[in-house]
């Protein structure tokens, strides 16, 4: 059975980076899976943040354009996410996901 589970979240200054980790177990093709980050501030729906297609194609929300990266570390089967000119608004529990399943999610708070 698929698990993801997230790592690498915390608290940051704005303008200050992270780095988000995604360990995935039970994907029989990691290379060629479609996965996602989405996040979820208090009071608001979750939205999707990056996504990254079988084939590689990236796909990014106009609010963390050219601040986030999102990649995958086939080798380790890890989904990454880099987040740089972390901004407040930012601030949100950050979920990775592949097609129905979920993990467990891990809080980003950006100070101003």
């Amino acid at each position: 059975q698929v698990q993801l589970v997230e790592s690498g979240g915390g608290l940051v200054q704005a303008g200050g980076s992270l780095r988000l980790s995604c360990a995935a177990s039970g994907i029989r093709f990691f290379g060629n899976t479609p996965m996602a980050w989405y996040r979820q501030a208090p009071g608001k729906q979750r939205e999707l943040v990056a996504s990254i297609s079988n084939s590689g194609s990236t796909n990014y929300a106009d609010s963390v354009k050219g601040r986030f990266t999102i990649s995958r570390d086939n080798a380790k089967t890890t989904l990454l996410l880099q987040m740089n000119s972390l901004k407040p608004e930012d601030t949100a529990v950050y979920y990775c996901n592949s097609w129905s399943v979920w993990g467990q999610g891990t809080q980003v708070t950006v100070s101003s």
